[in-house]
């Protein structure tokens, strides 16, 4: 007879000798690993460093390996995440082999999801995303190939950065200039009045951007619009089939987007896809978002999502639906070069990806190449790792933080 205690001694005891190693260590709603970083770096690479560096406003989190090989990735904005990521993501790094980053981005969450969310993602991303990089120049492999191969090596852009405190013609003259100067043939607009209960920006504004935007860009330039969760499920239709009748492209965030019934309700009303995701950090809500036909296109945001291993996920997970992912971006230069990894890797990427130009941005003289939208395109880089050079003496005025 095996009494309770015995039993719980000897099934423990056996739990432990069947553990999986780091490497498997996967959750398991997600089946098997999305990368194969063995594959590439055949030695351990152990991490002897997690640094967070500011330069003027800029971050940058750099990852060393006992062997003095540097990973460095930009942030897209840490200020309010320096605690998460001091007390929370960087340790849990250091002494680890970063061909394991996909379980340790993994154990991150299970210690500490509780915390899940925007703020506890972005920087675990930003720590996947330098231990990447460090892999990549470790190998001697740029990162589209870590994540299993460019399947393209130019990115299609759409122009994005639109705002609501312009008048509709000017939203209009910048796209139109945006579209010249470029040579792309897509466009995203801002419309209604972010999470504003149906009212627009100004009464109005939506219905004449739209119309004088298809009148000025003409049948050729594809045209998105991003609601911002502006409105309920019956406004968000009569707007929906506006966008119809001007053969827009995609409808971005119809209703606040916890609203998954009301996005369902447009969905089903509308023939335009409806999209979906960035402010979304949860793989089981992606999950149930693919499943449930809430939308016809997910949006990942690659930092919001907590990095590429995630993304991935989320793209495996569309992928089994016939759905296109098309990530959230709102980044421009050295931040943006992760999209275009991204973007070259995914087999269900969508035709066009989402770049901020509004013609008055500044280059990064201390970062190089440079990420300049030609014939609406830009380059994917083919330097080892993020392929993203920062120049030594701009990182040398670096605080650590």
């Amino acid at each position: 007879m095996m009494f309770r205690r015995q039993f719980l001694t000897t099934s423990t005891a056996a739990a432990l000798a069947a553990a999986p190693t780091p490497e498997q260590r996967v959750i398991p709603w997600f089946e098997e690993p999305v990368l194969n970083l063995r594959k590439f770096v055949t030695s351990p690479v152990k991490i002897a460093s997690v640094e967070l560096l500011k330069a003027g406003s800029n971050y940058f989190v750099r990852t060393t390996s006992t062997d003095g090989v540097a990973g460095i990735c930009r942030t897209k904005q840490m200020t309010e995440f320096v605690p998460i990521f001091k007390n929370l993501v960087a340790p849990a790094l250091i002494g680890r082999d970063a061909r394991d980053i996909e379980a340790i981005v993994d154990e991150i969450f299970t210690k500490n999801y509780k915390l899940a969310g925007i703020a506890f993602w972005c920087p675990v991303a930003y720590a996947e995303q330098s231990a990447l990089d460090l892999l990549g120049r470790v190998s001697k492999k740029r990162l589209a190939d870590l994540l299993g191969g460019a399947l393209r090596e130019e990115i299609p852009v759409y122009l994005s950065g639109s705002i609501r405190e312009t008048t509709a013609e000017q939203e209009v003259d910048i796209y139109v200039r945006g579209v010249a100067e470029t040579g792309t043939k897509a466009v995203k607009f801002k419309i209604g009045g972010r999470m504003s209960r149906n009212v627009d920006a100004y009464p109005g504004r939506t219905e004449t951007m739209l119309r004088l935007a298809r009148k000025r860009l003409g049948d050729a330039v594809i045209i998105n619009a991003d609601a911002n969760g502006s409105y309920n499920a019956a406004k968000a239709i009569e707007v929906g089939k506006l966008m119809q009748d001007l053969g827009c492209n995609f409808y971005e965030e119809p209703c606040p987007f916890e609203e998954l019934s009301e996005t369902r309700e447009v969905a089903d009303a509308l023939k335009i896809p409806i999209a979906i995701g960035e402010q979304d950090a949860s793989l089981w809500r992606f999950k149930w978002i693919v499943e449930n036909n809430v939308a016809d296109i997910v949006q990942p945001d690659i930092n919001y999502v907590g990095g590429f291993c995630r993304a991935l996920r989320v793209a495996r997970i569309a992928r089994k639906k016939n759905m296109t992912i098309v990530p959230h971006n709102t980044q421009t230069g050295s931040t943006a070069v992760n999209l275009l990894h991204f973007a070259a890797a995914v087999p269900n990427i969508g035709t066009h990806m989402e770049f901020v130009h509004r013609g008055d941005e500044k280059p990064e003289s201390w970062s190089s190449p440079q990420f300049n939208i030609k014939n609406g395109k830009i380059p994917v880089p083919k330097g080892p790792g993020l392929g993203v050079d920062f120049d030594p003496q701009y990182l040398a005025k670096a605080i650590a933080i």
